[in-house]
């Protein structure tokens, strides 16, 4: 797609044999006569490149330049400069012009000059492109709800995220507590740093230490080269520590450290090293209960929660359960290779009686299962119905009379479903075991009682 022009420019003469030459080389020429038509086109047009006169009649070109480069940054400028005031072009450079040409003098350069600047700011369109996917992928518009619950947490994390506060995360497992941390990242000043996560549950104290700060050579058996840790990764960005309760008490000590100083030794070290970093812990433990008890610093405690945000369990929001729930279906159908899938409405409504104990990762979990063992229908939508749940899930009805009774109990719930896994897995345990979230041998265990061993 041909790059778009505007020329700003009152001599007419002028502009109209600028934008012919441009046409000539492939380009899409827009016309301004003055600085306010020029803005007008820009916010309707997406424009690569703006070539501006330095002398306009209701404003100064240079002044323009710094405009329109903060309005539009992806936007390459270059200033037409008369004889004599090539000053002026120097200034606008300083204000963010890619470059200027004067008048009459600079014919052989318009077209090298032009390209070079098109070149340019297609990059920076692209970048830009990125960010914006990248924003909505991991920003405030991917967390999925409108319950009360889930808009106050939103909005206290809005308020925080262009601050450079340290935030606690709290709620339960599965609440979305890396989502939030993602969403403050990109929603803050530092979004174009680093985003750097670590499970602070999930690793031993000396694994986890050398992760965090890093090391140096000859630290201890096996460090046969300098590491750098995730606080000298995620300088300048963000670092987002999940299961923050999990920290040995010595490493708390040294979290300590970086949060007042905002400096850390590596291991093996001797000269601190300095980073700047912002800290978002997260953490499913009541950490005032657990520094009571003497498992947790209560001075990283206070230090930690400057500002605390709570996520709301996922029975809490019942409502917000079919639009989660669609949302994971489609994003899985859309990998399995599936066609667009419809949700039951009896499927629907037991999935917002459900206790939802693993929260939002167990739905996401239990949506995966269902489309998986969905089929395929010849033509139409794959529908989720209440048979593809897991047997425990499920309330199974009988018609009787024109109303509906459960009558099946969920040891024969249990059966039928063990036997649609397996057809759909063709008879292969190992896979059927995994869909079912059992063990192979509790799976066996359960054929034989259900009397479908071999």
């Amino acid at each position: 797609m041909a790059a778009t022009i505007l020329i700003i420019d009152d001599e007419s003469r002028l502009r109209q044999l600028l934008a012919r030459i441009l046409q000539l080389e492939g380009y899409t020429v827009l016309e301004a006569e003055n600085a306010r038509a020029g803005l007008k086109i820009l916010e309707r047009e997406e424009v690569q490149l703006v070539i501006s006169d330095v002398k306009l009649p209701d404003k100064n070109g240079i002044e323009l330049s710094a405009q329109i480069k903060q309005l539009y940054p992806a936007t390459e400028i270059i200033v037409l400069t008369a004889y004599g005031t090539i000053s002026d072009g120097v200034t606008a450079i300083k204000n963010g012009a890619f470059d200027y040409i004067t008048k009459g003098d600079d014919n052989d350069r318009i077209i090298p000059l032009v390209s070079r600047a098109v070149e340019k700011a297609a990059l920076q369109f692209r970048i830009l492109q990125l960010e914006q996917q990248v924003s909505r992928r991991y920003g405030f518009d991917s967390i999925i709800g409108h319950s009360k619950a889930i808009q106050q947490a939103i909005d206290l994390a809005r308020k925080v995220a262009v601050t450079d506060t340290t935030v606690l995360l709290t709620g339960e497992t599965g609440t979305g507590k890396e989502v939030f941390a993602q969403a403050i990242h990109q929603a803050s000043p530092r979004r174009k740093g680093a985003f750097v996560a670590i499970n602070c549950g999930a690793l031993g104290k000396d694994i986890l230490e050398s992760e965090l700060f890093g090391h140096r050579a000859g630290a201890f058996t096996g460090a046969s080269r300098d590491q750098k840790g995730l606080f000298a990764e995620a300088n300048q960005g963000t670092i987002f520590l999940d299961e923050i309760g999990e920290m040995p008490l010595d490493l708390q000590a040294k979290l300590l450290r970086v949060l007042e100083t905002h400096e850390f030794l590596r291991v093996g070290d001797t000269k601190p090293t300095k980073t700047d970093v912002r800290v978002i812990a997260a953490t499913n433990r009541g950490l005032e209960q657990e520094a009571s008890a003497g498992r947790f610093r209560l001075d990283l405690y206070y230090r930690l929660s400057v500002f605390q945000i709570e996520l709301p369990p996922l029975r809490n929001r019942p409502d917000d359960i079919p639009d989660l729930a669609e949302q994971f279906a489609r994003q899985y159908a859309a990998k399995l290779g599936k066609r667009d899938v419809r949700l039951n409405a009896t499927f629907v409504q037991k999935l917002q009686k459900h206790a939802w104990k693993g929260n939002i990762r167990e739905l996401k979990n239990v949506i995966e299962r269902a489309v998986i063992l969905a089929d395929a229908p010849t033509n139409g939508p794959i529908e989720l119905t209440l048979d593809l749940l897991p047997y425990e899930m499920q309330a199974a009805y009988v018609t009787t009379g024109g109303t509906k009774e459960a009558t099946l109990e969920l040891a024969e719930l249990e059966k039928q479903h063990i036997q649609r896994v397996l057809r759909h897995t063709n008879g292969n345990k190992t896979e059927a075991a995994r869909l079912l979230g059992i063990g192979l041998t509790t799976l066996y265990r359960k054929l034989q009682e259900a009397g479908l061993g071999e």
